[in-house]
Order: C-alpha cells, then sequence, then structure tokens
C-alpha cells in the first residue's frame, strides 16, 4: 500500500483505504481490523466534499476520496446526547428515551449492549478520547480505561474575556465566536485532543496483538465558534451571505420554528428576536473557521495513522452528530424537524484488501443506527439482536444499490420521515392527537420554505407518508429492547 499523507494547513494530505472484509466472528482476535472512530460535535455537511464550494476542509475531503460517503444520511433526533446514544446502541429514540441533550445510553437504554461495549467483549480494547458519549461516564463498562474529556481555554483574548457576563443561575456566558489572532492549535481543546490522540495511536501501533476500537470525538465546530486567527482568514467577511431563506417557512406549523434558545445564552446575542443580518453572518463565519480549525486537527491525527502503518487493517468512519442551522428559517443550533437540523456526514473508509468501491458518493437513504450493524459486519462481530439498523456495506460495495427508502427521526412532539422526494413531519399532543403536520416536497422545494401538507395536490401524498411514520413508530416500539 502506498504510503498516504494527511496534514492540517500546507502539509500534503491522503489515506490509504483501511481494512479487510470479515470473515467470521470466531476468528482470532489479532485478525480483525481495528476501528477509528471519529465524531464531529455539532458538523453540518458544511464541507467542500459534500457540495459547500466555500469551505476549506481539505482533510475530510481527501478522507472523503479513499472512501465511500453518505450523502444523505440522517441522525435519529437532532441534540448531541439523544443523537449519540442512539447511536451507540441502534436503537430508535421514542416520546420516553433519548430525548434530550443530557440523554444517556445507559439509563435510557438500560441492559442494551453498546457498541463499544460489544467491541470490548469480542477482544477489543476500546479506548474513548474527546466527546463521544455526551457524558462521559455513559456506559463505562464498555471502555478499557477511564475515558479521557481533555479541555482548554474556551476564550483566550481580552476582547471575549472581557465580553463574558453571569447569568441568572451565576453561570458565565461569553461571547459566540472568537477569533483567537496567532496562537497555536493546541490553545483550544480540539487541538489538544489531536495531540493526545496521536500519542494514543503511537502505543496501539506498538500493540497489534490486540484490535483496538479508537474513539475520537472533537469539539467543533460547536459553540462558541473559537479558533485562531488562521482559519478566520481563510473565509474573509465579505465573502460571507446570508441563506437565501432567511425567513420562516411558509405555513409551518406553532413550533417547527424555535427561538434558537442555545444560542441565545451568549453574552452577544440578544434573547429574542431576528438577529441583524451583520451578527447572522459573523455567526456563519465563525462556524466556518471553527470547522476548518477541526478539520485540520483531524488531518494531524491522520497524518500520523498513516506514517504509523495502521491503514492496512484499520476502518475509519466519521460522523457528525446531527445537522446545524445557519440562519435557514431564521434558526440556529439543531432542535427541529427540518432537514438543516438533521442532515449529517457519514464517511466510511476500508483498507484495500476489503475491495470496496473507494473515493466514491452513494445518495440512498441512510441512518445513524445503521453504523452499529455495519461496523460489526465489517469487523466480524455478531450482530446483536436488539439492533434497529441495517448494515450499510452493501452500498459500500455498490454504490448505486440501497437498504431502506426512508429514514425516520423525531424531536420533541414531532415525529418525521423522509423519503427520496418528501419530507413528512407530525406534531402531536401528549395523548397523541395529531397538533400539526408539514410536507417538503424536495423536488420542487429542496429549501424546505413552503408547507404544502394541506394543499389538495398533495392529499394522497400525505395519507401514505403518514401511514408510513406510523408504521415505523409502531414497529420501533414493538421491537425496542
Amino acid at each position: 500500500m502506498p504510503k498516504l499523507t494527511f496534514c492540517s494547513q500546507a502539509r500534503g494530505l491522503a489515506i490509504a483505504l483501511l481494512l479487510a472484509l470479515p470473515c467470521s466472528a470466531d476468528r482470532p482476535s489479532n485478525s480483525r481490523p481495528n476501528v477509528l472512530f471519529i465524531a464531529v460535535d455539532d458538523l453540518r455537511p458544511e464541507i467542500t466534499s459534500f457540495g459547500a464550494d466555500q469551505m476549506v476542509t481539505p482533510n475530510i475531503d481527501r478522507l472523503a476520496k479513499r472512501g465511500v460517503r453518505f450523502d444523505r444520511a440522517y441522525c435519529m433526533v437532532p441534540t448531541c446526547g439523544a443523537s449519540r446514544a442512539s447511536l451507540m446502541t441502534g436503537v430508535r429514540p421514542a416520546r420516553d428515551r433519548f430525548i434530550t441533550y443530557t440523554s444517556r445510553a445507559d439509563q435510557e437504554a438500560a441492559g442494551v449492549t453498546t457498541l463499544n461495549t460489544h467491541f470490548k467483549a469480542n477482544g477489543y480494547r476500546t479506548l474513548s478520547l474527546g466527546k463521544v458519549f455526551h457524558h462521559p461516564a455513559d456506559s463505562l463498562d464498555g471502555w478499557s480505561e477511564r475515558p479521557r474529556r481533555p479541555s482548554a481555554k474556551r476564550y483566550v483574548t481580552s476582547a471575549a474575556l472581557n465580553a463574558q457576563v453571569k447569568d441568572k443561575k451565576g453561570r458565565t456566558r461569553g461571547p459566540s465566536w472568537e477569533d483567537g489572532g496567532d496562537v497555536p492549535d493546541e490553545t483550544y481543546t480540539d487541538g489538544v485532543i489531536a495531540n493526545e490522540a496521536i500519542e494514543r495511536l503511537r502505543e496501539l501501533a506498538q500493540q497489534p496483538e490486540q484490535p483496538f476500537f479508537f474513539a475520537v470525538g472533537f469539539t467543533k465546530p460547536h459553540l462558541p465558534f473559537v479558533a485562531p486567527g488562521r482559519y478566520f482568514e481563510k473565509y474573509p467577511a465579505s465573502d460571507v451571505r446570508l441563506p437565501g431563506n432567511y425567513f420562516p417557512p411558509k405555513n409551518a406549523p406553532s413550533g417547527a420554528v424555535h427561538n434558537s434558545g442555545e444560542l441565545r445564552a451568549y453574552s452577544d446575542i440578544p434573547r429574542t428576536g431576528l438577529l441583524s443580518e451583520d451578527k447572522a453572518r459573523e455567526l456563519i463565519r465563525g462556524y466556518r473557521a471553527a470547522t476548518s480549525y477541526t478539520d485540520a486537527n483531524l488531518g494531524r491525527v491522520l497524518e500520523a495513522f498513516d506514517e504509523l502503518g495502521l491503514a492496512e487493517n484499520t476502518i475509519i468512519v466519521l460522523w457528525g452528530d446531527h445537522g446545524w442551522n445557519l440562519g435557514e428559517h431564521t434558526l440556529w443550533c439543531k432542535h427541529s424537524c427540518f432537514e438543516t437540523s438533521l442532515h449529517s456526514p457519514l464517511i466510511f473508509v476500508a483498507p484495500d484488501s476489503m475491495k470496496f468501491t473507494s473515493g466514491t458518493a452513494s445518495s440512498s437513504l441512510v441512518e445513524f443506527i445503521d453504523i452499529y450493524p455495519t461496523l460489526c459486519e465489517l469487523a466480524g462481530l455478531p450482530l446483536p439482536g436488539h439492533l434497529q439498523g441495517h448494515s450499510l456495506t452493501a452500498i459500500m460495495k455498490d454504490p448505486q444499490s440501497g437498504v431502506k427508502d426512508q429514514a425516520v427521526s423525531r424531536f420533541g412532539s414531532g415525529d418525521t420521515i423522509r423519503t427520496d422526494r418528501y419530507r413528512y413531519t407530525q406534531y402531536r399532543s401528549k395523548n397523541g392527537q395529531v397538533t400539526g403536520h408539514m410536507l417538503y416536497d424536495h423536488q420542487q422545494d429542496p429549501g424546505e420554505n413552503t408547507n404544502v401538507a394541506d394543499e389538495v395536490a398533495y392529499t394522497d401524498v400525505v395519507t401514505s407518508l403518514a401511514d408510513k411514520l406510523q408504521a415505523a413508530i409502531e414497529v420501533s416500539r414493538e421491537n425496542a429492547p
């Protein structure tokens, strides 16, 4: 396998395909592939390889060229704790399971074998660095060592430090973004995580007798959008534009558009109301700078990974825990049933010996609960009976194929179904009565700007999708562990 180099900034990048197709679940542990499991907090498909031409994300892009990029992957619930708990259990969310950012897999799906636990039980050394579960202590027994959650300074400039205020609960709140100026990457948390990940990979490379499952969770571009100044320089303020739909969708039901409460907690953001266009542009620029910052730190990890010769027998999966709104429909953050909150990046890379079609993209609908069974099949592990997703290896062999024709997600009182052409959402009261619904025809309205659920021309579509959504909810409930 030729040497491939990944890097941040000016270094050359690329990666070797990793992994060998699994033979059987009972083969010796030292012949099984390793797993490098990369999570990126709040990363929407604001990535060049996913079609965001304004972005500077060379490391993710070159990783995608060596693997299979899933262009239509959807999280199960658009908030971090719940999304991660669902992904790590392979279990769908429900009204009483995986609801908020504080969700825990070991409490809300007690007794379910989580992904890390399953790999550990099958002879893997399992390690967690950075943000993987929302709570470091979640499913703690599934890690070979106690998870590491490094941290660094939140703000470094006098302007940002002086802008901090105390909220009503006595918590310190700072500004929503900071251009850190001429400081090293290690000034902020993701630079520290990258350094530790590199050191741990060096240790793992010296212990080939036991396969590893190494989860690395980067924290940006989560708010606040902080990064060294060189990443802001990649996005001149004069080039930043507002989204074309910086307005609420027409005919959307009450509650579909929220007040972006997560953002409102920052000291430079008004408590209510539409953000000024200048502030909106600042946030968009900050998000992009933070994304490029994390991309660079990811590149440093992948460069070390390649130099250590780990590519020939390692699976890499990269995922963002959910989508993110950058002003679309006047929304910020996530927490909605719109496409922008649910559409998330997903890339799988496998070694040459696996003979998958590399450097390709799939437009098949996939869900984050599919990651667990996919990794099991790739590694040759048995599939636990509780899994509610499907392995994506068939798509990795043939990106034109598919394993499902719908993706079902939920948030709050809303359940939503995405098909090839439509997104349909129902909102229900506590007693189960439908209080509102939305239908967006992506063939005619990819920005989801006009709700057509009550238009006569779409009556049959709404009826069909409502039935499919209800059936999916019932199947999930019946099969819940």
